[in-house]
């Protein structure tokens, strides 16, 4: 299958990317390379693959390319409430507008794997499971906008959305700020860390397992298709001071407290449920303790220190 991904090189899609040309498909990746990473390098090897330095707002761009897929996987984005708040008019119109057009300019034969974000839900409801039929309240522009992109691909048949949980783990374009993964860089470098809103609850999903569903949806996307899905753990609908709890298993010498701080500019307090992507057949491979042991590995390697002298 021909696939196209924007943001290919981003977090996800430096998994997603070399998963899909292992499984013998051919991909092309169009990324402004905006963090300057070389997280493709390894991609090269294959005849399949392709790459375009370019924005995906570029209309003409996207029609070439777009023209040549038999599924795109609009990855592209300002992700995360903090990016969105500091680029109002990137965020639109990368996250929303991009994908607006998109939606536009294919046919309705081509197939779009979107993932979108489970922080929509905002504030749930106590003791009640986020499902795929609970309303949609996103508080952030992040969230606004990424709600709204998922509106613009239900709309159309092929289409399918993934509500991913809070993404952990060790990608070749590393991501520390991402929850999971910067209490276990802080518990490991710092032995400690300082936790505001700990009992708020969130979901979390492996950055592989996330890879992982984009090719069990290609292989099932027929009866999977028209539909968003919750992609997360079961079993970790946690607040942060749980999460922390996890963590100190493997790092005894971690500490952590709560105190009035900051707070969340998503409100992300609820608890999700993932039976819709389950009954498909999916299974996550990676739980938490397993991707905790990857990044305490990961991190002796990267050492963010780089205005540090020791």
């Amino acid at each position: 299958m021909k696939i196209l991904i924007t943001g290919g090189a981003g977090y996800i899609g430096s998994v997603l990317t070399p998963t899909l040309l292992a499984q013998g498909h051919e991909v092309t990746v169009v990324d402004s390379f905006l963090f300057r990473q070389s997280s493709l390098a390894d991609c090269c090897q294959y005849e399949t693959f392709q790459v375009v330095r370019g924005d995906c707002r570029d209309e003409a761009l996207m029609k070439k390319l777009v023209a040549q897929a038999d599924a795109i996987i609009p990855l592209a984005a300002l992700v995360g409430a903090p990016m969105c708040d500091r680029d109002p008019l990137a965020a639109r119109t990368t996250n929303f507008e991009a994908v607006a057009m998109i939606c536009r300019i294919v046919s309705p034969s081509q197939r779009i794997l979107m993932p979108v974000t489970n922080s929509g839900y905002g504030i749930g409801e106590k003791g009640k499971h986020c499902t795929e039929e609970t309303p949609l309240r996103p508080i952030s522009l992040y969230g606004v906008t990424k709600v709204q992109a998922e509106e613009s691909i239900l709309q159309r048949e092929n289409s399918i959305s993934f509500r991913l949980a809070t993404a952990f783990g060790l990608s070749p374009r590393m991501r520390i700020d991402l929850l999971v993964n910067d209490f276990v860089h802080r518990a490991l470098n710092d032995r400690a860390v300082v936790v505001f809103e700990g009992h708020f609850k969130r979901n979390y999903i492996h950055v592989r397992d996330v890879a992982r569903v984009f090719v069990h949806a290609l292989n099932n996307f027929e009866t999977m298709k028209g539909k968003p899905y919750n992609v997360g753990l079961d079993e970790a609908n946690l607040s942060k001071l749980e999460l922390c709890a996890v963590i100190q298993k493997q790092l005894p010498k971690f500490v952590f407290l709560e105190a009035p701080i900051g707070e969340d500019p998503d409100k992300r307090d609820y608890i999700v449920s993932n039976a819709r992507i389950a009954g498909t057949g999916f299974k996550t491979e990676w739980d938490l303790d397993r991707g905790i042991r990857e990044l305490i590995k990961g991190f002796t390697i990267l050492r963010n220190s780089q205005y540090s002298n020791v």
